[in-house]
């Protein structure tokens, strides 16, 4: 399928069916492009929507109802061809249903609703997320996350240092350890009461930033002495993830989640990951983010 385009005066944004990804923000009068271009010999994703987990399972293998299932590393969404359902100038919805494929590692029912609408220069995105009237199992068990990538640098002769994070107030905030991709129950400090977080890639030799319970809703990207900026909001996330390829990536992801990795340890019920939610039938859940 070609690329699905949202388009104004202002911006052009692209998507794909395949993980109902974004793929392209382009500012119009610039011709500037905000999203990361997946270089596969690099990380081969633009910004993958993480469901029904987020982040990593002890052997990739979850219990429920006494039985054993393999999820990998943040879910089967974004490899998922998803329908659309409507499609304007400015608004754009994909939908993904359980099917005997998903049901084979992920025994519950589901329907998975992305919209995108564009408006000047935001991009808001909102998820859906519906357990079936009547569905078979009972509650529905889930996490979901964001995981968009941008450009870092995003002009020639700029250099990844030269950005840096704006928050929206001075901050303090450690980061949640993670061995192996699951979380060590150990923390570290990052900021004590300052307003912005210098990128470097040794921030990210540890693997990603994990932080929870914060007291902002906003971060920006943001080059010193430059015009060009992402920012992104996102009200009622527990998480936040950022994180980088590592040494010579030219990208940076910003990722609030509704869910977080599991600790190191055994095997573990799906109801009791943290910040997992549990949905019963009919119930529906609509968190939204919106970038700029």
């Amino acid at each position: 399928m070609p690329a699905l385009v949202l388009a104004n005066a202002q911006c052009r944004a692209t998507f794909a069916a395949h993980g109902a990804e974004l793929t392209g923000f382009v500012a119009v009068a610039t011709g500037l492009e905000y999203v990361w271009a997946a270089d596969p010999a690099v990380w081969g994703r633009h910004a993958p929507v993480l469901f029904p987990i987020v982040g990593r399972l002890p052997d990739d293998t979850y219990l429920h109802q006494g039985q054993a299932y393999r999820l990998g590393q943040h879910g089967f969404a974004r490899d998922q061809e998803f329908a659309v359902l409507r499609h304007t100038e400015t608004e754009l919805a994909f939908r993904l249903t359980d099917s005997a494929e998903t049901r084979a590692n992920y025994p519950f029912a589901f329907e998975l609703t992305i919209t995108y609408t564009l408006r000047g220069t935001a991009l808001a995105v909102r998820w859906d997320v519906r357990n079936p009237a009547g569905a078979p199992g009972g509650d529905l068990l889930f996490s979901i996350g964001a995981h968009p990538a941008f450009r870092c640098p995003l002009l020639p002769g700029e250099r990844f240092e030269d950005y840096y994070f704006e928050f929206d107030h001075p901050v303090t905030l450690s980061k949640h350890l993670l061995r192996g991709g699951l979380r060590s129950g150990e923390t570290a400090p990052v900021l004590h009461q300052e307003a912005t977080l210098p990128l470097t890639y040794e921030l990210f030799a540890d693997d990603a930033l994990v932080f929870a319970d914060y007291d902002f809703t906003r971060v920006a990207l943001r080059a010193h002495g430059a015009p060009h900026f992402v920012r992104l909001r996102f009200d009622g996330f527990p998480y936040l993830g950022l994180w980088t390829k590592g040494p010579g990536a030219e990208f940076v992801c910003i990722e609030p989640w509704h869910g977080v990795a599991s600790p190191v340890g055994p095997r573990r019920s799906c109801a009791t990951r943290k910040a997992s939610s549990r949905w019963a039938p009919a119930r529906r859940l609509q968190p939204l983010t919106k970038s700029k």
